[in-house]
C-alpha cells in the first residue's frame, strides 16, 4: 500500500489522504484540482474507495474535518497506525507556535531542562523553516506526481495534470520565472520518458491517443482557440506592453500587425481558419516584430497535449478553462457543482466541458481587460502612501465576476502590470496594490486582495495576509479570513475606511 506520508499542507491547497474511505480536498485553484486528479488516479490503481468532499475555505474545512473525524485513520507505513490529531494541532498558525515557544522559555527552569528545551525549540524552528522552503518550491500537483513516480504508478495523464498544476502557478504569478523554467526542465525529462515510445498502446496513433510535447510557444492567451487579434487585445502581457487602453496604444497595435505583414482580415478570424501559409511561420514572424516593439518575453517554454488527430491544447489553455469553470457565474450552480465540472474537464473524455470552459475563459479575459482599461482611463488607481489602492463600485460591468477570489486576483495582477506600464511616477512603479470589489450587497461586504509589487524577485512572498489581520485587530473591523490565500479577506463595507487607515499606518 502507501509507504509515504500523504499529508500535505499548502497555502494554495491542502490535501489529506484519509485511508478509511474518506478524502478531503481543499480546492482553491487549478493546481489543487490537478493534485486531486492524480490522487484519484492512484486510488483507482489500488481499487481504493473514497468520498470526495470539496471545501472552499477554512470554515468548511474544519466542519468537514470534524464531521468525518470518527471515520479517519492516518497511515504512515503499512503497519503503523496513528491516532488522528486534533484540528487545531494540524492547522495551527506558525506564528502561534513561535509565541508559545517564547512564553515557555520565559519560565525559570533548571539549566539541563532549559538546555533540552532550547534544543527542541531550535529543532522545531529548523523543521518549520525546511517545511516552508519545501512548500515554496513545489506545487501540489507536482508533489502528487512525484509520489506516483516513486510508487511506479505514474501515467501520462498524471504527468499532464502535474504540468497543468505548474502552469497554473505561473499564470497566477505565484512563482518566479526562474522557478517555472527549472520545474519545466524537471517535467520535460518525464515527458521524454513517457512520450517517446510510439509502440506503446497509450501513445499509439489512434483516435484515443494522448501525446504530450514540449515546445516554445507564444505568450498569448487561448490564441489557438480564438482569433489572433482578440488574443493580442486580451492577453495581459501584450495589452500592458502596447497600452491598448489608449488611442496611441491602438495605433501601436496596428503598426505591430503591419510590421508582421499580417492582413487584418486574417488576424480577426478564428485561428483555425487562417491561411495555412501564414500559420506555418507565424511564431517566428510575431517574435521578430515583438522584439522591435519591446515585447522580448513573448516566447515561453510550455507543453501541449494532443488528443487524437484534431484536438490540441496548451497547458495554459487548460488553466484558463478550468479556472473559469470553477468560478462560473452564468449559472446559479453551487460551488460544489462548479468544482465537479472543473474536475471533470481535466479528463480527456470530457472535451465538451473543456470547450465550455474555453468559451467562459474568453469572456473572463475580455471582462478583465475592459475593467483594467476602465480603471486606468478613469484614474481609479490611487496612491495611498505605502501601497496603491483601487475599488470597484457596485454597478461596474462584470463586478459579480470579481467577487470570486481567483478572478479578482487575476484582475488585480493585470491591473498592476498595466498601471506600472502607464505611470511615469517611478515610486508608484515599486508599490504593491490593494484592490476591493463588492462581495455581497445584501450583507454589505466587500472582498479585498493584496498584490506584491510588480518586480521580479527571488521569491513571490505576499506580506498582506498578516498586515490585514493586524489592521483588523487594531480597529475591531468585522473581517472574515476564510480564504486559503491569506492575502484575501472579506470585510464589512462600513468598516473599510478605518481598516484602510490602519493598513496605511501599519505599512508606512
Amino acid at each position: 500500500m502507501y509507504q509515504h506520508t500523504l499529508f500535505g499542507a499548502y497555502i494554495n491547497a491542502i490535501i489529506l489522504l484519509l485511508l478509511q474511505r474518506v478524502l478531503l480536498l481543499v480546492a482553491s485553484d487549478v493546481d489543487a484540482l490537478c493534485a486531486c486528479k492524480i490522487l484519484q488516479a492512484l486510488f483507482q490503481c489500488d481499487h481504493v474507495q473514497y468520498t470526495l468532499v470539496p471545501v472552499a475555505g477554512w470554515q468548511e474545512l474544519e466542519t468537514a474535518f470534524l464531521e468525518h473525524k470518527d471515520q479517519i485513520k492516518l497511515l504512515v507505513k503499512q503497519d503503523d497506525d496513528l491516532d488522528v490529531p486534533a484540528y487545531d494541532d494540524i492547522f495551527r498558525d506558525e506564528e502561534d507556535e513561535e509565541e508559545d515557544s517564547e512564553d515557555e522559555s520565559d519560565g525559570s527552569e533548571p539549566s539541563e531542562k532549559r538546555r533540552r528545551f532550547e534544543e527542541e525549540v531550535i529543532e522545531r524552528t529548523m523543521k518549520r523553516r525546511q517545511r516552508r522552503e519545501w512548500e515554496a518550491r513545489r506545487c501540489s500537483a507536482m508533489v502528487m506526481f512525484d509520489l506516483a513516480w516513486i510508487m511506479s504508478k505514474d501515467l501520462n495523464d498524471m504527468l499532464w495534470w502535474a504540468i497543468v498544476g505548474l502552469t497554473d502557478q505561473w499564470v497566477q504569478d505565484k512563482i518566479t520565472q526562474m522557478k517555472y523554467v527549472t520545474d519545466i526542465g524537471i517535467l520535460q525529462r518525464h515527458v521524454s520518458r513517457h512520450n517517446h515510445r510510439n509502440e506503446d498502446e497509450e501513445n499509439s496513433l489512434s483516435i484515443d491517443c494522448m501525446r504530450i510535447a514540449f515546445e516554445y510557444d507564444l505568450r498569448l492567451a487561448l490564441y489557438q482557440h480564438w482569433s489572433l487579434y482578440e488574443s493580442l487585445c486580451n492577453t495581459s502581457y501584450t495589452s500592458a506592453s502596447l497600452k491598448l487602453w489608449s488611442v496611441q496604444g491602438q495605433k501601436r497595435l496596428q503598426e505591430f500587425l503591419a510590421d508582421m505583414g499580417l492582413p487584418l482580415k486574417q488576424v480577426k478570424q478564428k485561428f483555425n481558419s487562417m491561411d495555412v501559409s501564414l500559420k506555418e511561420n507565424l511564431r517566428e514572424m510575431i517574435e521578430e516584430s515583438a522584439n522591435k516593439f519591446g515585447m522580448k518575453d513573448l516566447r515561453v517554454q510550455t507543453f501541449s497535449i494532443h488528443f487524437g488527430f484534431k484536438n490540441k491544447f496548451s497547458a495554459s489553455d487548460i488553466v484558463y478553462a478550468t479556472t473559469s469553470l470553477m468560478e462560473n457565474i452564468e449559472k446559479e450552480d453551487s460551488e460544489t457543482t462548479n468544482f465537479i465540472k472543473a474536475l471533470d474537464s481535466l479528463s480527456r473524455g470530457n472535451l465538451d466541458k473543456l470547450h465550455q470552459g474555453l468559451d467562459l475563459a474568453k469572456k473572463q479575459l475580455r471582462a478583465i481587460q475592459q475593467t483594467v482599461a476602465s480603471c486606468i482611463c478613469t484614474n481609479l488607481v490611487i496612491s495611498q502612501g505605502p501601497f496603491l489602492y483601487c475599488s470597484l463600485m457596485e454597478g461596474t460591468p462584470d463586478v459579480k465576476l470579481f467577487s470570486k477570489p481567483v478572478s479578482l486576483c487575476l484582475l488585480s495582477k493585470y491591473l498592476l502590470k498595466s498601471f506600472v506600464c502607464s505611470t511615469k511616477n517611478k515610486r508608484c512603479k515599486l508599490l504593491p496594490l490593494v484592490m476591493a470589489a463588492p462581495m455581497d450587497v445584501e450583507q454589505g461586504t466587500v472582498i479585498m486582495v493584496g498584490i506584491p509589487p510588480e518586480v521580479e524577485s527571488s521569491d513571490k512572498k505576499n506580506f498582506f495576509g498578516r498586515a490585514f489581520e493586524k489592521a483588523a485587530e487594531s480597529t475591531n473591523s468585522r473581517t472574515l479570513h476564510n480564504h486559503f490565500e491569506m492575502s484575501i479577506i472579506e470585510l464589512k463595507t462600513e468598516d473599510r475606511s478605518k481598516f484602510l487607515d490602519a493598513l496605511i499606518s501599519l505599512l508606512s
